[in-house]
């Protein structure tokens, strides 16, 4: 429904009109101006903030030209009810208007033509096609950001005109203000006119396809991350992106969907985005030997149905889902998972992947996590609470936030000895149950409350020199970030797919600085100070680190954390009971198991506070080898060797079908069969039958 803020500009905003009404049959000039403004302020409010409800209020007949319209049409009714009907600025109002909604039709179809001519076939990063073929700057941004809105607001000129002309009685003010209306809007219109022609036009999809291939070509790539999905799926491709430029092989990643590349991470990897069935599957693969799938989705089948590669679903988590063992997965020629677990997940579910098809390969994306030796003895112990949000349904399992989570932090905040206690709650906590927003605003205003206790507390000392320097370096990494970031946008989606080669040595100095800030985050406050993380920044992996246990729910995130090798503690929110929740999720038979009451958290405490009489260090040792493979070799090796293994067998499938067909073999047209043939580049079609 939007923020507050923005229901009130929309309550405005709707009122306004009857308020407009009402002043035109009073009639009252003062009265129609002031609502006047009220809608324009509050429309133009609602814009500026992307506000979900302006998408609304089309949907209802209320869409951004109608209100306009009406406001003009009542102005019009104001002027009959003045008593102007027989003046000639009525009767100039009235072809203003029409001539502005005139107007309208051709900058409309402009701007329309204009996106449609520079939306490229293929969007691409880290790809050189500007030394292949021309694609001219976008234009200016003032022209096409809003496009619609701004025209429409050129009426304000003849509105205020007309308005103080009747106020006094000045034709000539009037007809000023119909005159500015008429000629910005014309001019505007003019302005567009260039932009569709000539070299202000990116080439046809035929030259751009043709100039992928020609890179594709040159580049030669052999390892595929291929991708597709919704664009709040995008971290499921994001995780994969450090994997990627560790690749032995040369990588590529394709994604099927505009929205993903706008919210892929920075990368050094080369990406290209295929929205076209037709065109991804008459692009230029032949050199491609692995095909890496992180979901699946229809769209796979678009690449699948290329047989010179080998492909492998490599999935985007490791977890006891049902969807870690769809059926589905049986289409590819392997399924790699993190360890044992994954394959015996398989085993258990029968679904038709055979055992011989898995490969354990660990999980690379896990490197950055620091294995636990211990607290320190001059530092006191940090407790890391990360629950899961609410989920899509009320399943009492799905989240502790509820039930379980002040009860948590009551106890971790009060014991004795004291812990430091940091709460990251997942980033969708709260956005679809009311009862979870609320438990999460109490859950930190319980974590704060204790943090300025603790602040005020004699026995808590603080280092300020130490905390200023921290601050000050945090101060100049974000203004270092800031000058990196800026000026990186592009007009648009041709001109970032012409400038969209990444700048190696930036994109190194941010991982840089990016780690950098990290260290000096933790510096900046005690070691001692209770903390509400939210953001992107500090990271999860980050929040491990420098924690010494964890409190979580069923999720993805007790899977990582176990590599950490640290204590941990997993809440039975649905009140299964021990050994059923134990039965049912392989990720917690190594955890301190909560009820809501959180009563037994003293036993994960002791494991932190006396690593040698825990109880659990060899289970969570088992338990991560059993999850997530052996430490050695490292992951990132044993998923190059499973590529490079894959890529051999793909090799020796192909040479294979090139002797028989040498030899006289099955009567197939192999270059039906082969990528690269481009036999049409029309259309866009995803729906296209395999084979």
């Amino acid at each position: 429904m939007g923020s507050a803020a923005e229901l009130a500009a929309a309550a405005l905003m709707m009122l306004g009109f009857p308020c407009l009404m009402l002043a035109a049959l009073v009639p009252s000039i003062p009265a129609f101006a002031a609502a006047a403004a009220v809608t324009y302020l509050a429309d133009h409010y609602l814009h500026r903030k992307g506000s979900y409800l302006i998408n609304r209020l089309s949907k209802v007949r209320a869409g951004l030209s109608i209100r306009f319209l009406i406001r003009q049409l009542l102005l019009i009714l104001l002027l009959a009810r003045l008593s102007l009907a027989d003046n000639l600025i009525y009767y100039g109002a009235i072809a203003c208007f029409i001539a502005f909604y005139g107007l309208q039709a051709p900058h409309g179809a402009l701007t329309t033509m204009i996106r449609n001519r520079r939306r490229m076939p293929v969007a691409t990063r880290n790809v050189d096609l500007a030394s292949r073929i021309r694609i001219p700057d976008a234009p200016p941004r003032v022209l096409l950001h809003r496009a619609a809105e701004k025209m429409l607001h050129l009426d304000l000129a003849a509105v205020v005109g007309i308005l103080t002309g009747a106020a006094l009685e000045s034709a000539a003010v009037g007809y000023t203000g119909i005159g500015v209306t008429l000629v910005l809007s014309t001019l505007y219109v003019l302005a567009l006119v260039p932009c569709v022609r000539g070299r202000k036009t990116p080439p046809n999809a035929e030259k751009v396809l043709d100039a992928v291939d020609d890179w594709l070509r040159e580049y030669r790539p052999e390892t595929v991350l291929y991708f597709s999905g919704s664009k709040d799926s995008a971290y499921q491709v994001n995780m994969w992106l450090e994997t990627m430029e560790q690749l032995d092989t040369r990588p590529l990643i394709i994604l099927r969907e505009r929205a993903i590349l706008n919210n892929l991470a920075p990368t050094t990897v080369p990406v290209i985005c295929v929205p076209g069935g037709v065109h991804l599957m008459n692009m230029d693969l032949s050199t491609v030997r692995v095909a890496l799938y992180a979901a699946n989705v229809g769209k796979n089948i678009h690449m699948l149905r290329v047989p010179t590669m080998k492909h492998v679903f490599i999935g985007h988590g490791d977890s006891d889902k049902l969807a870690s063992v769809n059926p589905f997965s049986k289409v590819y020629d392997e399924v790699w998972t993190a360890g044992r677990a994954g394959r015996d997940r398989y085993a258990i579910a029968d679904v038709g992947v055979r055992d011989e098809d898995i490969v354990e390969v660990g999980r690379p994306q896990l490197a950055p996590i620091r294995t636990w030796q211990g607290v320190p003895g001059d530092r006191m112990p940090t407790i890391l609470y990360a629950p899961t949000w609410e989920g899509w349904d009320d399943n009492p399992g799905n989240t502790s936030i509820l039930l379980a989570g002040e009860n948590i932090v009551k106890k971790l905040v009060t014991a004795d000895p004291a812990v430091r206690v940091l709460y990251k709650p997942h980033p969708f906590t709260g956005t679809r149950s009311p009862q979870a927003k609320a438990a999460h605003q109490r859950i930190t205003a319980l974590v704060e409350k204790a943090a300025a206790e603790r602040a005020a507390d004699a026995r808590f000392t603080v280092d300020t020199a130490a905390q200023t320097q921290a601050r000050a370096e945090l101060a100049r990494i974000e203004a270092r970030l800031a000058e990196l970031s800026g000026g990186t946008e592009k007009g648009d989606e041709a001109e970032a797919t012409r400038d969209g080669l990444i700048d190696v040595a930036r994109h190194e100095e941010i991982a840089r600085l990016r780690a950098e800030w990290n260290a000096a985050y933790w510096r900046s406050f005690p070691d001692w100070e209770h903390r509400v993380i939210t953001g992107s920044e500090p990271r999860l992996y980050d929040c491990f680190n420098v924690s010494d246990a964890m409190v979580s729910d069923i999720s993805s995130v007790v899977s990582d954390f176990i590599a950490s090798g640290k204590p941990y503690a997993v809440t039975d929110s649905a009140e299964l009971g021990v050994e059923e929740f134990k039965r049912q999720n392989t990720a917690v038979r190594a955890a301190v198991i909560l009820s809501n009451g959180a009563a037994e958290l003293d036993a994960l405490l002791d494991a932190v506070r006396n690593p040698a009489a825990d109880p659990l260090a060899e289970d969570r040792r088992e338990l991560k080898r059993y999850l997530l493979g052996p430490d050695e070799p490292k992951s990132i090796d044993q998923f190059n060797t499973a590529v490079a293994q894959l890529a051999l067998k793909a090799e020796t499938r192909n040479l294979g079908q090139e002797s028989r067909i040498a030899v006289g073999g099955p009567d197939v047209e192999l270059a039906d069969a082969l990528p690269g043939q481009r036999t049409s580049t029309t259309g866009d079609t995803d729906g296209i039958a395999a084979g």
